[in-house]
Formats: structure tokens, C-alpha cells, sequence
């Protein structure tokens, strides 16, 4: 599968992001939301974390949604646009607050936090086809949506039915199931409209957790015979790694059969800080190496290790590894693979430091 889509339009970018941003408050300690003091600020959501890793990774993105006309909004779109990503097509609503959502510290052996979003009525739940620029929309390589969207109001559901739909030209689709059940207004819609909106897409990820939660789907294999559409279909594993189906004959070294070419990648050890945005972040590197045509296996591996980058600091967004260094990394054998070990700080440390990440 290679990343296609229009080659005119003079604003063309590699990767067009549409979804909802929040504003996010980290505490300042460890503790329940009710002990916590004071908390940082910070930029969240699961699409325009994905634009502004590709953005920090080298490749031209761009984030369209809607904010409040408020300072959370400025906030939003300052923050993101730091990142090189363009803003610029990113609506306000004089009428709808910008979302906001505050989370405690995960423990490391659970990953139990607390969330309090404050989301409900937000400028981006209104998004619809007439308020969104559609040719800026459609004006990318691929276009990355998440099953987050459809589940803020009927509109934004109506928007994505638009986006996914197959038709000549379109960019190269990327959907991100994303299952959200607290999103989700009506929990039994979810599973129907997540599947149609997989389905419609090129390129599609997913956990093995949420297939199982959403679809009640258990394993792999399962997911790809539910889901026989998409070109390319990633589904993850967590620490056990990542399994990729494809159908374009790009799976060298993977297992052939009926549903495509299977290819597994184990992840390497990350000694795990926080496990929020991870699963954006192993987006964007998947997304980083299809855009570069480089071979499956090695997408996968891109996908990990800027997944690690993520697991390994606080908040949504990490520093990527220099391109140079995630490239050396995914060409390791499977031995030096398998040993490889990352922790806090790996994605800027000197690139001699290597052997040791690769020593148990």
C-alpha cells in the first residue's frame, strides 16, 4: 500500500488530521483528582497528537476541527501549530467551549488513573460537513480520522460516513477505531458504526483489548475476517506487539493465506512512564513509514518505537528519535531487536547509546 491522493491542489500536505483537541491539566503529583493541588497545562486528542508527531517526525500535517472562541481555543491552536503543524483551516465557535479534561498520575503496574472530561457540547461535537473546509480536508496524501469523532453528536457521525465513503480520488483513508465507550451516547450504536466506518477505510488500527470490548472479537485473525475491506489492517497487541494484514503482496517474511499476508513485530521492553498516547504515537510512526513506502515490518517498527517515545514521558507527546536513529533501529536483526530495552529520555540520548538500549 502506498499513500496517494491529490497531486494538484496547491495546499497538498502528506497527512491531514480531523478530529477534537482539548486542552489537558496533568497533576502536579501523584494522588486522586480530589488531592491533587494544582495541575500543568497541556494539548490532548487523539488526532492532532498523530499531526503533530508526523509534524515533529519531518513530514508536512495539518489539523482541521473546531475550537471555542475562547483562550482555550488560542491555546489549542498556538500549541499545535508549534509543532509545524497547519492550522489554518481550524473553525471557531463563538456559541461552544473549547473541551477540556483533567487525569491523575497512572500507576506504572496498572495504569489506574483517573479522567474527568468536560467535553460535552464542545465547538469540535459540532463539526458537520457545511462548517468544515472539505477541500482542505481531502487535501492530503492520507487522511487520518478516529472512531472518537463519531461519537460526539449525529453530526460529526454524518461527517464521517461522508469521509469514509469510497470514491475516486480520495486520499488514502487512515481510521483509528479509537473505542471511547463513556462517548458514546447510546453504547449500542458503537459497535455498527465503528465496523461501517473500519470498513470504509484503507488503512485501519486497532487494539486486540477494544475489538474484544466493542465487537466482543478475540484475536487477530478474528479481526481481519470481521474486517475484510481495509487494504491494510493493523491490529495491536500492547506489549506482546503488533500484527499487520495486508493484501498488496507488501508482507514479505509474513504468513499468506485467505485474509491477506500476516506479519507480527513483537514491541521492544519500555520501562513505561505513562501509556497515554501511545497508541497515537504508534500511529503516527505507522503512517511515517507507509508515507516513506518503506517494507511492513519495518512500519510496524516505526509504530513502536514511536510508541515507546510516547510511554516513556508524562504527558500526550513526546520528542520522536532523529529519523536517522528510528531507521537504524528498525533495521536491527531480530536477535538485537528482541534485546532492545527503552526507557526515559532514550528518543535524545547520544546515538552511541544504543548498545546499551539494546542490553537487557
Amino acid at each position: 500500500m502506498t499513500a496517494t491522493g491529490p497531486s494538484t491542489a496547491p495546499d497538498v500536505v502528506d497527512v491531514v488530521a480531523l478530529g477534537e483537541s482539548m486542552v489537558t491539566f496533568l497533576p502536579s503529583r501523584p494522588g486522586r483528582l480530589a488531592d491533587v493541588p494544582s495541575f500543568d497545562r497541556g494539548i490532548g486528542g487523539a488526532e492532532s497528537n498523530v499531526a503533530c508527531t508526523l509534524a515533529a517526525a519531518g513530514h508536512s500535517a495539518r489539523w482541521v476541527s473546531r475550537v471555542g472562541a475562547d483562550g482555550f481555543g488560542d491555546h489549542l491552536v498556538e500549541a499545535i501549530g508549534a509543532y509545524g503543524v497547519d492550522t489554518a483551516h481550524v473553525g471557531r465557535d463563538a456559541a461552544r467551549p473549547t473541551g477540556v479534561y483533567f487525569r491523575t498520575a497512572g500507576d506504572r503496574a496498572t495504569d489506574a488513573h483517573e479522567v474527568a472530561y468536560y467535553r460535552a457540547g464542545s465547538a469540535a461535537s459540532a463539526m458537520t460537513a457545511a462548517n468544515l473546509d472539505l477541500a482542505a480536508v481531502r487535501a492530503g496524501r492520507v487522511l487520518h480520522l478516529s472512531g472518537i469523532t463519531a461519537a460526539l453528536s449525529a453530526g460529526c457521525r454524518e461527517l464521517m460516513r461522508e469521509l469514509t465513503a469510497r470514491r475516486p480520488g480520495r486520499p488514502l483513508l487512515s481510521f483509528d477505531v479509537n473505542y471511547r465507550p463513556g462517548l458514546w451516547r447510546d453504547p449500542g450504536d458503537a459497535p455498527r458504526v465503528l465496523r461501517d466506518l473500519a470498513r470504509g477505510a484503507d488503512l485501519v488500527f486497532v487494539g486486540d483489548d477494544e475489538a474484544r470490548d466493542v465487537w466482543g472479537l478475540r484475536g487477530a485473525r478474528a479481526v481481519r475476517q470481521a474486517l475484510p475491506e481495509p487494504e491494510v489492517l493493523v491490529v495491536k497487541q500492547g506489549a506482546g506487539g503488533a500484527v499487520v494484514f495486508t493484501r498488496d503482496g507488501d508482507g514479505a517474511g509474513g504468513t499468506e493465506d485467505a485474509d491477506g499476508t500476516a506479519v507480527h513485530v513483537p514491541a521492544p521492553r519500555v520501562d513505561v512512564v505513562a501509556a497515554v498516547g501511545a497508541g497515537d504515537a504508534f500511529a503516527a510512526g505507522f503512517l511515517s513509514a507507509t508515507l516513506r513506502q518503506l517494507p511492513v515490518r519495518d512500519r510496524l517498527r516505526h509504530g513502536h518505537l514511536m510508541a515507546a517515545a510516547a510511554l516513556t514521558v508524562p504527558g500526550d507527546l513526546a520528542v520522536p528519535p532523529a529519523r536517522a536513529r528510528a531507521d537504524r533501529l528498525a533495521a536491527l536483526d531480530d536477535t538485537a531487536w528482541g534485546r532492545l530495552r527503552l526507557g526515559p529520555g532514550w528518543t535524545q540520548a547520544d546515538e552511541g547509546a544504543e548498545e546499551e538500549e539494546r542490553t537487557p
